[in-house]
C-alpha cells in the first residue's frame, strides 16, 4: 500500500492544516526526524499536534507558504519575528540551495535593513518580540533588534497612530522633521511604549543602560510608565511594576532622578506591601538625595494602623541614609540644606497631638550641630510642640529641649526663650542625664552631651535674665510666628 503523503497538523488547537510530508520535511529538520521514526503500516493517517507553536495558526501558515514556494517568502517588519521564531521551532536550518539559504538565515539577513523601517513598523515588530519572546530567547535577531530599537529612541518624531494586527489601537510617533515644536521633544516615545508589559520594560531599560542612554530620560520614562499603567492595573500587577521600578531606578545615577517622583513611588508602595528589601532600597535612594527634597515631599501619611498624622519614623530613617553620604563631594553644603529642611518639617509636624516626645526629639537630634548655623528654626519647632503638648512630664520636656544648641541661638531667640513659660528654667545636669545608655550609643551623642552642659550654663543665665523681665510669658502671639525669620 502506498504511504499517504499528506499530514494533518493541529496548531495550538486553533486550526488543522493538511500539508505534504515530503515538501515540509525538505525544509524542516523537526519533520524529518519525526518521519524517520518507524510508523506502523496499519496507520494510514498521521497527525501531528503542536500545543505551543510560535505565532499560532498564523505562524504555521507562513511556514507552509515558505515550504510550498520552494523556500521563498516576503519577509517584512510585520512577520520577521514570527517567521524567525517559527523557523527555530521547526529547526529550519537546512540549506535549500546555493542561491536560496534557509529561513533562519533569511530572517537574520532581513534585519540588516532595520534602519529603513518606519517607527510604526518598529513598534509592530516590538509587539511581536514581546508576544513571541519565550520562543526567541535563543534567537540572535532579538538582541540585534533590541539594540537598534533603543538607538531609534534618540530619533526625532511627532505623534501619529498605529493599529496592531489584532485591531488594538496604539499611540505611536511617525518619523518626520516637519514640526519644530515636536521634533526636539525628548519624551516623544514615552506613551508609545505603554503597551509593553513590565518584563519587557525591564529588558528595554537594561539595553538602554548598556548603551549609556541618558539616565534622566530613563527615569522620566519609568515614572511615566508607572503612573500610566497603575491606573488600570490589578493590585498584583501594581506590586510587580513597583518592585521592578525600584530595582531599575536604583541602577541609575541618583542625580538623574526626580526625588518628587521617588516619594510618589514610595506612597504607592506603602499601600502594596512590597518586600522590605525593596522598601529599604527605595528609602536608601531617597535618603541619599535628601538635600533635593522640599517640605511638601516629606509630608507622607503613615499606614492606616498608626494614629499620628505624619510618618516621622520614615523621615528619621531617610536622614540616617543621608548621613551615610558623609565624605562625598560638597557634603557640608548639602548637610546644611537638610538641616533647614528638617527644621521646617519638625515645625510642620509639631502640632500633631499623637506625636510622641521621644520620636520628636529623635528627629530633632538626628543631625549633627554642623547641619545648622542657627538653631532658631529648631527652637520655633520645639516651642510649637510644647504648646500643643502641655501635659508633658518634666523629663519629657527636657528630652525635647536638649535638642537645642543654645550657643547657636540668635539674641532675639534667646530673649524669647527667657520669657517663654513653655520651657523649663529649672534645669540641672542631673535632669539632662535622662538620656539612656542606649541613646548614648546613638547618633550625635557627643553633640547632645555638649548641648546638655551648655544648657545647664544657659539655664542660670536665663534665670537671671528672667528676674528683670516685667512681663513673663510671650509678649504676644505674633512672637511665635516671628521666630521663623530670626535667622533669615
Amino acid at each position: 500500500m502506498e504511504e499517504c503523503s499528506y499530514l494533518e497538523v493541529d496548531v495550538n488547537g486553533q486550526e488543522i492544516f493538511l500539508v505534504d510530508k515530503k515538501i515540509t520535511a525538505s525544509f524542516s529538520n523537526k519533520f524529518t526526524e519525526l518521519f524517520r521514526k518507524k510508523v506502523s503500516d496499519r496507520i494510514k493517517n498521521f497527525k501531528v499536534i503542536f500545543n505551543d507553536f510560535p505565532g499560532g495558526a498564523k505562524g504555521f501558515e507562513l511556514i507552509a507558504r515558505f515550504c510550498y514556494n520552494n523556500g521563498r517568502i516576503e519577509i517584512t517588519p510585520s512577520n520577521i519575528f514570527i517567521l524567525n521564531s517559527a523557523a527555530i521551532f521547526m529547526e529550519m536550518s537546512k540549506e535549500i540551495s546555493e542561491t536560496t539559504p534557509n529561513l533562519i538565515y533569511q530572517t537574520e539577513k532581513s534585519l540588516l535593513g532595520i534602519n529603513f523601517w518606519t517607527w510604526s513598523e518598529m513598534l509592530s515588530a516590538l509587539k511581536q518580540c514581546q508576544d513571541l519572546y519565550p520562543f526567541m530567547k535563543s534567537s540572535t535577531i532579538y538582541e540585534k533588534f533590541n539594540d537598534s530599537f533603543v538607538e531609534r529612541l534618540s530619533w526625532r518624531s511627532v505623534t501619529g497612530s498605529y493599529t496592531s494586527s489584532d485591531g488594538s489601537s496604539i499611540q505611536v510617533s511617525c518619523d518626520t522633521n516637519s514640526i519644530d515644536s515636536e521634533k526636539n521633544r525628548p519624551t516623544w516615545w514615552f506613551n508609545d511604549l505603554l503597551f509593553l508589559n513590565i518584563d519587557f520594560i525591564d529588558k528595554i531599560v537594561k539595553t538602554m543602560l548598556t548603551q549609556n542612554f541618558d539616565h534622566v530620560k530613563i527615569s522620566k520614562f519609568l515614572f511615566n510608565y508607572q503612573r500610566s499603567k497603575t491606573l488600570v492595573a490589578t493590585r498584583a500587577e501594581k506590586r510587580k511594576i513597583t518592585k521592578l521600578l525600584i530595582d531599575l531606578l536604583s541602577s541609575l545615577n541618583a542625580n538623574s532622578i526626580s526625588i518628587k517622583g521617588l516619594f510618589d513611588v514610595f506612597r504607592a508602595a506603602s499601600n502594596l506591601r512590597i518586600p522590605k528589601r525593596c522598601v529599604t532600597k527605595l528609602e536608601n535612594l531617597i535618603g541619599s538625595m535628601m538635600d533635593q527634597a522640599t517640605i511638601d515631599d516629606l509630608i507622607v501619611r503613615p499606614s492606616r494602623e498608626k494614629h499620628y498624622a505624619y510618618d516621622v519614623d520614615l523621615i528619621s530613617r531617610l536622614v540616617k541614609f543621608f548621613l551615610l553620604e558623609k565624605g562625598t563631594r560638597v557634603f557640608s553644603s548639602r548637610l546644611k540644606k537638610v538641616g533647614s529642611l528638617i527644621d521646617l518639617y519638625v515645625a510642620e509636624v509639631a502640632p500633631d497631638y499623637y506625636l510622641k516626645p521621644s520620636k520628636f526629639a529623635a528627629l530633632a537630634m538626628a543631625l549633627p550641630d554642623s547641619a545648622r548655623d542657627c538653631f532658631d528654626g529648631l527652637y520655633r519647632a520645639i516651642d510649637i510642640y510644647l504648646k500643643f503638648h502641655p501635659d508633658l512630664q518634666e523629663e519629657q520636656k527636657l528630652r525635647v529641649c536638649c535638642a537645642l544648641n543654645h550657643d547657636k541661638l540668635s539674641p532675639e531667640a534667646l530673649e524669647h526663650l527667657a520669657e517663654n513659660l513653655s520651657f523649663s528654667l529649672r534645669r540641672d545636669a542631673r535632669k539632662f542625664n535622662i538620656i539612656s545608655g542606649n541613646e548614648k550609643n546613638g547618633l550625635n551623642y557627643e553633640g547632645r552631651q555638649s548641648r546638655m552642659i551648655n544648657s545647664e550654663k544657659l539655664s542660670n543665665k536665663i534665670q537671671r535674665k528672667s528676674t528683670i523681665v516685667t512681663n513673663v510669658g510671650l509678649r504676644n502671639s505674633a512672637n511665635v510666628g516671628s521666630l521663623s525669620t530670626l535667622c533669615s
